[in-house]
Formats: C-alpha cells, sequence, structure tokens
C-alpha cells in the first residue's frame, strides 16, 4: 500500500512562517507549465514610450558602429570586409605598410601639379605637368615591382598554388598615404612580416 501523507502534523506559529512560499529553482521544483513560460516570454510588439525606445535603439546602434569602426580600424578580422580578411591579405598589408611606396606621395605631388598650373608661366605649368607624369609612371613601376615580390613571397609562405590575387590590392595601399589607410598600419616601417 502507498503511503500518505500524515494530516495531524502541527500548524506553524502565527507569524514564524507566514512569508508566502518562494518558487523553487532547479531540482526540487515542479516544471513549469507551457504557458507560465510563454507568459513569461512575452513582451509587446510596441513599447509603450516608442520615443524612449527608438533613442534606446539609436544608442545601441551608434555602439555597435563604433565598435565595428573601431576594430577595423585596428584590424580585427571579424570587422574586415571581405576583401580585407584572411592571412595572405594581412600579410600584404604588412608588407606594404613596412615598406616606402613611392604612391605614397602621389596626392601631395597632385596637388603641388594642380598650385602650379595657377601660376601665369606656361613653362612652369609645362614642367609641372611632365613631372607629374613622370611621377605617376614611376609609380606605377614600383607598384608592379611590389605586385611582382609579394606574388613570390606569399607562394613561399603559403604555396605557390594556394596564392590568391593580391597585385591590385597591394597597389591600392601602396598608393595611399600612409595615414588614410584602412586598417591601420599595425607595422612600423621596416618590420616587414616573416
Amino acid at each position: 500500500m502507498a503511503k500518505h501523507p500524515r494530516t495531524d502534523s502541527p500548524a506553524p506559529e502565527n507569524g514564524a512562517d507566514a512569508a508566502p512560499d518562494a518558487p523553487k529553482a532547479g531540482k526540487g521544483a515542479p516544471t513549469p507549465s507551457r504557458a507560465a513560460q510563454e507568459a513569461a516570454r512575452k513582451r509587446p510588439l510596441v513599447p509603450n514610450d516608442r520615443k524612449e525606445a527608438a533613442r534606446q535603439a539609436r544608442a545601441r546602434s551608434a555602439d555597435a558602429r563604433e565598435r565595428a569602426r573601431l576594430g577595423m580600424a585596428a584590424g580585427e578580422e571579424k570587422y574586415l570586409p571581405v576583401r580585407d580578411r584572411g592571412p595572405q591579405k594581412k600579410y600584404v598589408r604588412d608588407y606594404v605598410d613596412a615598406r616606402f611606396s613611392i604612391g605614397e606621395v602621389l596626392i601631395p605631388v597632385m596637388f603641388a601639379v594642380i598650385v602650379l598650373t595657377f601660376i601665369p608661366s606656361y613653362e612652369v605649368q609645362t614642367i609641372g605637368i611632365f613631372a607629374l607624369w613622370a611621377f605617376f609612371l614611376i609609380s606605377v613601376v614600383d607598384v608592379i615591382i611590389l605586385g611582382t615580390v609579394l606574388k613570390r613571397k606569399l607562394a613561399a609562405k603559403f604555396g605557390a598554388d594556394r596564392v590568391e590575387r593580391v597585385r591590385w590590392y597591394a597597389a591600392m595601399r601602396a598608393l595611399q598615404l600612409r595615414p588614410l589607410r584602412l586598417p591601420k598600419p599595425q607595422v612600423k616601417r621596416g618590420q616587414y612580416p616573416s
């Protein structure tokens, strides 16, 4: 026969155990019903204070954008765009940032040529234009040499059959001013990757 609980147990004293039963957690408590769990999860689709909810959403979005911006500038892999991801792209970035490229000063040279065009002398303007074209050609040759060297180094490091096409990526990075590059340079000049 099954044992029945005793009903003749003494009643609790007044005020001693008058606190309401707190819900138990863990193995000693009964499993909550599905309706109780769904009711605990329910949130209104439209909050009571829409302006405050919109303000909080904007603040969360701004925080996420700022984290992504700082992460991308620092070169964190999860924040980088697809074109910048991977160990080969990181190697290319570090190699380009470690060397001095002629193309880095292309933008200041262009600005100087624009200033020279304001001088009313035809000879000065012509010399400025020819100097710009010569500088541009030297930059192109420098970028071609950079691409060839990088292709050889990537083949030695990652294997000849696994080398990605990175010449254009390296060229675009080499033609930018060093402070304007994104992700920011992670190495100093002369600190070539191994």
